[in-house]
Protein backbone atom coordinates (compact mmCIF):
# COMPACT_ATOMS: atom_id res chain seq x y z
CA UNK A 1 0.00 0.00 0.00
CA UNK A 2 1.06 3.79 -0.64
CA UNK A 3 -0.33 6.92 0.12
CA UNK A 4 0.11 9.50 -2.77
CA UNK A 5 -1.77 12.91 -2.74
CA UNK A 6 -2.12 15.84 -5.04
CA UNK A 7 -3.35 18.95 -3.72
CA UNK A 8 -5.65 20.12 -6.73
CA UNK A 9 -6.56 23.72 -5.24
CA UNK A 10 -4.38 25.35 -2.10
CA UNK A 11 -6.77 28.29 -1.29
CA UNK A 12 -9.87 29.41 0.31
CA UNK A 13 -12.88 30.36 -1.32
CA UNK A 14 -12.58 32.99 -4.04
CA UNK A 15 -9.05 31.63 -5.43
CA UNK A 16 -6.15 33.63 -6.04
CA UNK A 17 -6.67 35.89 -7.22
CA UNK A 18 -9.98 36.34 -6.48
CA UNK A 19 -12.05 37.79 -9.19
CA UNK A 20 -12.99 41.43 -7.74
CA UNK A 21 -9.73 42.28 -5.43
CA UNK A 22 -7.36 44.07 -5.95
CA UNK A 23 -5.25 43.43 -3.18
CA UNK A 24 -1.04 43.45 -3.08
CA UNK A 25 -1.10 39.35 -2.84
CA UNK A 26 -4.34 39.05 -6.11
CA UNK A 27 -2.45 41.76 -8.08
CA UNK A 28 1.05 40.15 -7.90
CA UNK A 29 -0.73 36.70 -9.17
CA UNK A 30 -2.19 38.28 -11.43
CA UNK A 31 1.17 39.93 -12.74
CA UNK A 32 2.83 36.08 -12.33
CA UNK A 33 5.15 37.43 -9.31
CA UNK A 34 3.30 35.09 -7.52
CA UNK A 35 2.11 31.81 -8.01
CA UNK A 36 -1.80 31.71 -8.88
CA UNK A 37 -4.39 29.42 -6.66
CA UNK A 38 -7.34 27.85 -7.61
CA UNK A 39 -10.03 26.65 -4.39
CA UNK A 40 -9.44 23.86 -2.14
CA UNK A 41 -8.95 20.03 -3.13
CA UNK A 42 -6.71 17.36 -2.08
CA UNK A 43 -6.60 13.97 -4.70
CA UNK A 44 -5.57 11.35 -3.56
CA UNK A 45 -5.05 7.38 -3.91
CA UNK A 46 -3.83 4.26 -1.45
CA UNK A 47 -2.77 1.79 -4.49
CA UNK A 48 -2.08 4.33 -7.23
CA UNK A 49 -5.10 3.23 -9.76
CA UNK A 50 -8.21 4.38 -7.90
CA UNK A 51 -8.72 8.18 -6.68
CA UNK A 52 -10.39 9.80 -4.44
CA UNK A 53 -11.07 13.88 -4.19
CA UNK A 54 -11.79 15.21 -0.92
CA UNK A 55 -13.57 18.58 -1.25
CA UNK A 56 -15.47 19.33 -5.11
CA UNK A 57 -14.35 23.28 -5.67
CA UNK A 58 -15.52 25.71 -8.16
CA UNK A 59 -12.52 24.61 -9.86
CA UNK A 60 -12.29 21.66 -10.35
CA UNK A 61 -12.71 21.03 -14.27
CA UNK A 62 -9.00 22.95 -14.22
CA UNK A 63 -7.77 20.55 -11.56
CA UNK A 64 -8.59 17.29 -13.44
CA UNK A 65 -7.13 18.84 -16.37
CA UNK A 66 -3.80 20.07 -14.77
CA UNK A 67 -3.59 16.03 -12.74
CA UNK A 68 -2.73 14.20 -15.30
CA UNK A 69 -3.33 10.99 -12.81
CA UNK A 70 -7.26 12.07 -13.09
CA UNK A 71 -7.42 11.54 -16.83
CA UNK A 72 -9.87 9.22 -18.58
CA UNK A 73 -8.26 6.25 -19.52
CA UNK A 74 -10.69 5.29 -21.97
CA UNK A 75 -13.78 6.66 -23.83
CA UNK A 76 -15.62 7.17 -20.37
CA UNK A 77 -13.50 5.60 -17.66
CA UNK A 78 -12.06 7.69 -15.37
CA UNK A 79 -9.68 6.79 -12.12
CA UNK A 80 -12.26 8.23 -10.02
CA UNK A 81 -13.68 5.88 -7.59
CA UNK A 82 -15.43 8.89 -5.19
CA UNK A 83 -15.79 12.34 -3.77
CA UNK A 84 -16.09 13.40 -0.12
CA UNK A 85 -17.02 16.84 1.41
CA UNK A 86 -15.83 18.30 4.82
CA UNK A 87 -18.33 20.82 5.10
CA UNK A 88 -21.04 22.18 2.72
CA UNK A 89 -19.53 25.20 2.13
CA UNK A 90 -19.81 26.48 -1.46
CA UNK A 91 -16.14 26.37 -2.13
CA UNK A 92 -16.45 22.19 -1.33
CA UNK A 93 -19.42 21.45 -3.09
CA UNK A 94 -20.03 23.52 -6.10
CA UNK A 95 -17.44 21.37 -8.23
CA UNK A 96 -20.14 19.04 -7.73
CA UNK A 97 -22.35 20.36 -10.30
CA UNK A 98 -19.27 19.69 -12.53
CA UNK A 99 -19.29 16.29 -12.10
CA UNK A 100 -23.15 15.72 -13.64
CA UNK A 101 -21.43 14.24 -16.49
CA UNK A 102 -23.31 10.77 -15.65
CA UNK A 103 -20.37 9.63 -14.63
CA UNK A 104 -20.21 7.14 -11.65
CA UNK A 105 -18.41 7.40 -8.36
CA UNK A 106 -19.87 7.55 -4.79
CA UNK A 107 -20.35 10.86 -2.81
CA UNK A 108 -19.32 10.52 0.63
CA UNK A 109 -20.52 13.16 3.69
CA UNK A 110 -21.90 12.95 6.92
CA UNK A 111 -25.59 12.59 7.21
CA UNK A 112 -25.83 16.49 7.95
CA UNK A 113 -23.93 17.75 4.91
CA UNK A 114 -26.24 15.35 2.57
CA UNK A 115 -29.10 17.09 4.15
CA UNK A 116 -27.91 20.44 3.01
CA UNK A 117 -27.21 19.06 -0.73
CA UNK A 118 -30.75 18.00 -0.48
CA UNK A 119 -32.08 20.96 0.70
CA UNK A 120 -30.90 22.66 -3.00
CA UNK A 121 -32.73 20.79 -5.91
CA UNK A 122 -29.77 21.74 -8.15
CA UNK A 123 -27.82 19.35 -6.60
CA UNK A 124 -30.01 16.44 -8.37
CA UNK A 125 -28.26 16.94 -11.30
CA UNK A 126 -26.05 14.36 -9.82
CA UNK A 127 -28.45 11.66 -11.07
CA UNK A 128 -29.06 9.14 -8.57
CA UNK A 129 -28.77 6.18 -11.04
CA UNK A 130 -24.84 6.71 -11.24
CA UNK A 131 -23.61 9.02 -8.34
CA UNK A 132 -24.29 7.12 -4.79
CA UNK A 133 -24.81 9.18 -1.75
CA UNK A 134 -23.74 7.56 1.04
CA UNK A 135 -24.26 8.91 3.86
CA UNK A 136 -21.00 8.35 6.79
CA UNK A 137 -21.26 8.05 10.69
CA UNK A 138 -18.75 10.02 13.03
CA UNK A 139 -15.74 8.41 14.00
CA UNK A 140 -16.86 5.43 11.76
CA UNK A 141 -13.96 3.50 9.52
CA UNK A 142 -15.63 3.41 5.59
CA UNK A 143 -13.50 2.53 2.13
CA UNK A 144 -13.18 5.71 0.43
CA UNK A 145 -11.67 4.07 -2.54
CA UNK A 146 -9.64 0.56 -2.87
CA UNK A 147 -6.14 0.68 -0.40
CA UNK A 148 -7.45 3.94 1.31
CA UNK A 149 -9.62 3.91 4.97
CA UNK A 150 -10.73 7.08 6.03
CA UNK A 151 -12.93 8.30 9.21
CA UNK A 152 -14.41 11.49 9.73
CA UNK A 153 -14.07 13.17 12.89
CA UNK A 154 -15.49 16.13 13.76
CA UNK A 155 -13.84 19.52 14.46
CA UNK A 156 -15.17 23.37 15.94
CA UNK A 157 -16.57 25.22 12.84
CA UNK A 158 -19.55 26.57 12.03
CA UNK A 159 -22.92 26.40 9.23
CA UNK A 160 -22.10 27.32 5.62
CA UNK A 161 -22.22 31.01 5.19
CA UNK A 162 -25.51 30.86 3.44
CA UNK A 163 -27.43 29.02 6.31
CA UNK A 164 -26.10 31.54 8.73
CA UNK A 165 -28.52 32.59 10.96
CA UNK A 166 -29.13 36.28 13.64
CA UNK A 167 -26.95 33.94 16.14
CA UNK A 168 -23.83 32.25 14.68
CA UNK A 169 -21.57 30.10 16.53
CA UNK A 170 -18.50 29.71 15.04
CA UNK A 171 -16.89 26.71 17.31
CA UNK A 172 -20.19 24.26 16.70
CA UNK A 173 -18.93 20.62 17.24
CA UNK A 174 -20.89 18.43 14.93
CA UNK A 175 -21.65 16.63 11.24
CA UNK A 176 -21.54 20.12 9.40
CA UNK A 177 -17.60 20.36 10.10
CA UNK A 178 -15.47 17.52 10.04
CA UNK A 179 -11.91 16.52 9.53
CA UNK A 180 -10.87 13.65 7.78
CA UNK A 181 -8.20 10.55 8.99
CA UNK A 182 -6.83 8.63 5.98
CA UNK A 183 -5.29 5.30 6.91
CA UNK A 184 -3.31 3.53 3.49
CA UNK A 185 -1.07 0.65 5.11
CA UNK A 186 0.85 1.68 8.16
CA UNK A 187 0.36 5.58 6.77
CA UNK A 188 -1.29 7.47 8.02
CA UNK A 189 -2.72 11.30 7.10
CA UNK A 190 -5.05 14.28 8.03
CA UNK A 191 -7.15 16.63 6.26
CA UNK A 192 -8.74 19.31 7.49
CA UNK A 193 -9.16 22.59 5.71
CA UNK A 194 -11.55 23.58 7.79
CA UNK A 195 -11.19 24.42 12.02
CA UNK A 196 -12.20 27.14 14.36
CA UNK A 197 -9.98 25.96 17.31
CA UNK A 198 -8.07 22.99 18.15
CA UNK A 199 -8.98 20.99 21.30
CA UNK A 200 -7.61 18.91 23.61
CA UNK A 201 -9.45 15.58 21.86
CA UNK A 202 -8.47 17.17 18.60
CA UNK A 203 -4.56 17.35 19.83
CA UNK A 204 -4.76 13.93 20.99
CA UNK A 205 -6.00 12.54 17.17
CA UNK A 206 -2.84 14.13 15.77
CA UNK A 207 -0.29 13.37 17.76
CA UNK A 208 2.37 10.91 15.97
CA UNK A 209 0.59 11.30 12.61
CA UNK A 210 2.87 11.04 9.31
CA UNK A 211 1.22 14.24 7.67
CA UNK A 212 -1.19 16.84 8.45
CA UNK A 213 -2.91 18.81 5.77
CA UNK A 214 -4.55 21.46 8.20
CA UNK A 215 -6.65 25.30 7.64
CA UNK A 216 -4.60 27.52 6.93
CA UNK A 217 -6.77 30.37 5.64
CA UNK A 218 -5.48 33.49 7.78
CA UNK A 219 -1.98 34.64 9.21
CA UNK A 220 -3.50 36.24 11.74
CA UNK A 221 -6.61 36.42 12.78
CA UNK A 222 -7.60 40.34 11.85
CA UNK A 223 -6.18 40.28 9.00
CA UNK A 224 -8.66 41.37 6.76
CA UNK A 225 -9.53 44.02 8.53
CA UNK A 226 -6.11 45.19 8.81
CA UNK A 227 -5.68 45.43 5.00
CA UNK A 228 -9.29 46.76 4.40
CA UNK A 229 -11.02 43.79 2.72
CA UNK A 230 -13.59 42.46 5.17
CA UNK A 231 -15.52 43.06 8.59
CA UNK A 232 -15.18 39.36 9.41
CA UNK A 233 -11.57 38.15 11.85
CA UNK A 234 -10.91 34.52 10.90
CA UNK A 235 -12.51 33.91 13.92
CA UNK A 236 -15.52 34.75 12.78
CA UNK A 237 -15.45 33.00 9.58
CA UNK A 238 -15.02 29.50 11.56
CA UNK A 239 -11.05 29.60 10.80
CA UNK A 240 -8.11 29.61 13.61
CA UNK A 241 -4.71 32.05 12.44
CA UNK A 242 -1.96 30.33 12.13
CA UNK A 243 0.24 32.86 14.14
CA UNK A 244 -0.01 34.03 17.55
CA UNK A 245 -0.15 32.19 21.24
CA UNK A 246 -3.89 30.91 20.34
CA UNK A 247 -2.52 29.63 16.20
CA UNK A 248 -1.37 26.40 15.00
CA UNK A 249 1.33 26.86 14.52
CA UNK A 250 2.31 27.24 18.22
CA UNK A 251 -1.05 25.05 19.11
CA UNK A 252 0.75 22.29 17.25
CA UNK A 253 4.35 22.94 17.83
CA UNK A 254 4.77 19.99 20.66
CA UNK A 255 3.24 17.49 18.51
CA UNK A 256 5.17 14.83 16.65
CA UNK A 257 3.86 15.21 13.27
CA UNK A 258 6.24 14.05 10.58
CA UNK A 259 4.60 17.07 8.07
CA UNK A 260 2.92 19.77 8.08
CA UNK A 261 1.00 21.09 5.12
CA UNK A 262 -0.98 24.70 5.03
CA UNK A 263 -4.13 24.51 2.76
CA UNK A 264 -6.96 26.41 2.43
CA UNK A 265 -5.35 30.08 2.41
CA UNK A 266 -6.94 33.43 1.76
CA UNK A 267 -6.00 35.80 -1.02
CA UNK A 268 -4.71 37.82 1.91
CA UNK A 269 -2.80 35.56 3.18
CA UNK A 270 1.39 36.82 3.28
CA UNK A 271 2.79 33.47 3.32
CA UNK A 272 1.11 33.14 -0.06
CA UNK A 273 4.04 35.92 -1.09
CA UNK A 274 7.52 33.66 -1.28
CA UNK A 275 9.56 36.07 0.18
CA UNK A 276 7.21 37.43 2.98
CA UNK A 277 8.40 37.23 7.11
CA UNK A 278 5.61 35.46 7.60
CA UNK A 279 6.43 32.46 5.52
CA UNK A 280 9.92 32.46 6.53
CA UNK A 281 8.65 32.15 10.03
CA UNK A 282 5.88 29.05 9.08
CA UNK A 283 8.64 27.40 7.07
CA UNK A 284 11.10 27.87 10.33
CA UNK A 285 8.41 26.10 12.06
CA UNK A 286 8.40 22.66 10.00
CA UNK A 287 5.09 23.58 7.82
CA UNK A 288 5.31 23.63 4.25
CA UNK A 289 2.70 26.02 2.40
CA UNK A 290 1.00 24.49 -0.07
CA UNK A 291 0.64 24.80 -3.90
CA UNK A 292 -1.47 23.61 -7.10
CA UNK A 293 -0.04 21.00 -7.83
CA UNK A 294 2.22 19.52 -5.09
CA UNK A 295 2.71 15.85 -4.91
CA UNK A 296 2.81 14.45 -1.37
CA UNK A 297 3.50 10.88 -0.81
CA UNK A 298 4.11 8.67 2.06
Amino acid sequence: MTFRAYILGAAAGGGLPQWNCGCNNCNLAREGTIPALTQSSLALTGDGIHWAILNASPDIRVQLAATQALHPTGLREVPLSSVLVTNGDIDHIAGLLTLREMQPFDLFATQGIHDVLRQNPVFDALNADVVTRQAVGLETPFTLAPGLQATLFPVPGKVPLYLEGDDVQTDLIGDQTVGVALQAGDHTAYYIPGCAMLTDDLRARLRGADMLCFDGTVWRDDEMLRAGLGRKTGHRMGHMSMSGPDGSIAALADLDIARRVYVHMNNSNPVLRPTSPERAEAEAAGWIIGQDGMELCL
